[in-house]
């Protein structure tokens, strides 16, 4: 079976190790924490010398790969190897290499710690090695997020580093920078090392030290979209057209068609209470109140023609029916069919 990246972690801060470990999937976030973590901490600085080997796919087949693991450590009780890249091993494809590798699973030595990064995919599922590797190895399979996972994981990273961080904030981070989990890690990591334990992280701050302007962002527009301000949804137009490059209309656009099908779904929610409203649309409770306010502004039939002015926008966006309409004329009009 797969074992969840946190839990592999909180092992081996715990000292526990196990022979072989297989971290695998597309997600090479939690790949590169687990591999880093054990390269950092498997072994004294002074025992690295002789008992770490790093190995890379390309240059290494399988049988020097389990020579080198069958080899005792040097006056230290444990060795280290690690197979960087390993979804390029030239053998762990065939037949013979698979077999080496499920030979060496049968009876691995317990003073070796071996260890294969195998990024961007998985061995397939079907050969008799995938079996192999989810009994007899520390099987690690990751996946990449989904969107709506973004804010949950975001909360619990900056939890790790001993912070809290507000609803807005979350969504600016999940917004701008999405689902890249090593740059999201490297932005809140700009935040924490300017922050004190137990602080909370605002918009202040990722503005800040991220650089996302927290006055006009596809967030401050959705909120005066909502509550109908005129004057604040042209303000935050005119600035995103004056720098368009930097504020590509399509990502702001599927934010605003999200944000009206949820509407869709308030409309048409059986339990108007906030927490039933907050199941159906998936947000917290406390924000329901917003997109009440909302639909309180627009009326169903308004919302469905929203829905389809963003349909439309959303494909003049990547050029269909556009003619030679720029960018930042597609949005004003948008906008303007939005609210009026």
């Amino acid at each position: 079976m797969s074992h969840h990246p946190d839990q592999v972690l909180s092992d081996l801060k715990a000292g526990k190790y196990a022979p072989v470990y297989f971290l695998q999937g597309e997600e090479s976030f939690y790949i590169d924490q687990i591999s880093d973590f054990i390269e950092e901490n498997c072994l004294p600085e002074a025992e690295r010398g002789f008992n770490q080997t790093i190995m890379y796919g390309k240059d290494a087949n399988m049988s020097q790969i389990i020579t080198n693991a069958r080899r005792f450590p040097m006056m230290a009780e444990r060795q280290l190897v690690i197979v960087k890249e390993a979804k390029e091993i030239p053998d762990l494809n065939k037949e013979e290499g698979q077999k080496l590798l499920m030979d060496y699973l049968d009876n691995p030595v317990p003073s070796t710690v071996l260890v294969f990064a195998h990024k961007h995919k998985k061995v397939d599922g079907r050969k008799p090695l995938s079996k192999a590797l989810s009994k007899k190895a520390l099987l690690v399979t990751t996946t990449k997020l989904r969107d709506y996972e973004l804010p949950g994981w975001i909360e619990g990273y900056v939890k790790s580093k001993g912070l809290s961080i507000n609803y807005p904030s979350v969504q600016m981070l999940a917004e701008y920078i999405g689902t890249n989990l090593e740059r999201l890690s490297n932005e809140i990591g700009k935040v924490a090392i300017n922050l004190k334990e137990g602080e909370q992280i605002t918009e202040d701050h990722i503005q800040k030290y991220v650089g996302i302007n927290k006055d006009y962002n596809v967030f401050e527009l959705q909120k005066a979209i909502s509550s109908r301000d005129v004057v604040k949804a042209n303000r935050i137009v005119n600035y995103f057209s004056a720098n368009i490059r930097a504020h590509s209309i399509i990502p702001m656009i599927a934010l605003l068609y999200s944000y009206y099908t949820k509407l869709l779904l308030v409309h048409s929610a059986k339990d108007k209470s906030d927490s039933g409203l907050a199941r159906a649309i998936g947000v917290p409770p406390f924000v329901v109140k917003e997109y009440k306010m909302a639909a309180s502004h627009y009326a169903l039939p308004k919302v469905m023609q929203n829905v389809s002015h963003l349909r439309e926008a959303d494909l003049r966006s990547k050029g269909v029916n556009s003619g030679a309409i720029k960018e930042e004329e597609v949005l004003k009009e948008l906008v303007f069919k939005l609210m009026h």
